[in-house]
């Protein structure tokens, strides 16, 4: 089992760094998603994709964890706020927060499905089986998801200045 579970971890801090994009919460999911998986290890089908559960798991986790902060609170640290507006020092960090941003406009289903399909690299039908839905569901959530992060990152527009009198 120990085996099994740590071929896993590196593409489960991947998907979760991806989720989360902050390394210490991201490490968090991971222990917390290989908790669960061996605190529930024999209710685990012998048949099933090991990957599949365990990314099922820990997208479980992080819609709960979600929800949590939803009722508490965005949680900011102290340390590592940053005053709004900074600008960025090169065209590459720009263009990596609007993407970052635009992944945030997405809802969470639509993140989840991307980064399950296009960063994890998982197959329509894995994803299918993590997801808890149909392939063919899968694929046409896939197409409305890329069709609107398309259109987020299209219709970018600087922010304007309101006019006080």
């Amino acid at each position: 089992m120990a085996m099994r579970l740590e071929a896993e971890i590196p593409a489960l801090r991947r998907y979760a760094f991806a989720l989360l994009r902050d390394h210490n919460r991201a490490d968090d999911l991971v222990q917390d998603c290989l908790e669960r998986a061996i605190s529930r290890w024999y209710l685990r089908r012998t048949d099933g994709d090991l990957r599949a559960w365990l990314f099922t798991i820990m997208r479980n986790l992080h819609i709960s964890a979600g929800r949590q902060s939803q009722r508490r609170g965005p949680h900011h640290d102290l340390d590592t706020v940053t005053l709004p507006g900074s600008p960025a020092d090169q065209d590459h960090g720009i263009a990596v927060r609007d993407i970052l941003e635009a992944l945030d406009r997405l809802s969470d289903d639509q993140k989840s499905l991307l980064l399950l399909v296009g960063v994890e690299d998982l197959s329509y039908e894995q994803a299918a089986a993590v997801i808890g839905v149909p392939v063919g569901t899968v694929m046409s959530r896939l197409s409305r998801a890329r069709q609107k992060f398309r259109s987020i990152l299209d219709n970018k527009t600087p922010a304007t200045l309101r006019r006080v009198k």
